[in-house]
């Protein structure tokens, strides 16, 4: 799964010549932490998050902080291009959805812009991907069985269960092509596709519980 297929498309965005107090209007308005800055031709140029208009924009109140050398604080940047911060942490949109996830894990981020090419064309956040995870059972259980019997091109002989996103697909009939391990690594590799699930187990054959492979999802994401 990919993050084009979970982010949102559109993106509420401002120009590095915006007024810095209307990002901040946007911000708490919408409830955005952070706002992507691009260009005239939507390339990403950086990123303005809530912390950045809050910086040196509210005076100390004078009864509450008096100062001896009655030295007062300067003007705050007025633009968006002098608060925002041009190094932005940016996916593609072909990225993989487990390494994102890793992403807002391993730097504590809580979304990140989405790019074709220089150009914005969405942001996923922690809640998008969240949402993969609480796809109900029966929905993925439906998606993931139209995906292996279009694969395979064999209707009706495949049965495919999911409970709390752990899938199993179980060959009911004819054989295995062009070999076992062959299609378990291919079904193996078409479930890691669909949204939800968090692992997969490959029986070859409606005999015993013997299965092919057990694999969680994150062990190959």
């Amino acid at each position: 799964m990919q993050a084009r297929d979970v982010m949102t498309r559109q993106v509420v965005t401002v120009g590095p010549d915006t007024s810095a107090k209307y990002a901040a209007e946007v911000m708490a308005e919408h409830g955005f932490a952070a706002l992507p800055v691009v260009d005239g031709e939507d390339r990403l140029v950086g990123i303005v998050a809530e912390a950045d208009v809050l910086r040196d924009r509210l005076p100390e109140d004078p009864r509450l902080h008096l100062r001896r050398d009655g030295t007062a604080g300067g003007h705050p940047a007025l633009l968006v291009r002098g608060v925002m911060t041009g190094a932005v942490r940016s996916v593609e949109a072909t990225a993989d959805v487990a390494d994102i996830a890793r992403v807002f894990v391993d730097e504590r981020l809580r979304s990140v812009p989405v790019l074709d090419g220089e150009r914005l064309v969405g942001i996923v956040s922690r809640r998008d991907v969240l949402r993969t995870l609480i796809r109900p059972d029966e929905e993925i259980r439906h998606d993931l069985l139209r995906l292996v019997e279009g694969y395979t091109g064999e209707l009706g002989s495949w049965s495919v269960s999911v409970t709390d996103g752990a899938a199993t697909i179980r060959r009911t009939s004819g054989a295995p092509r062009p070999s076992a391990a062959v299609e378990e690594r291919a079904l193996s590799a078409l479930a890691r596709t669909v949204g939800g699930v968090v692992g997969i187990r490959v029986l070859a054959s409606d005999g015993p519980d013997t299965p092919a492979a057990v694999q969680p999802v994150s062990a190959h994401a």
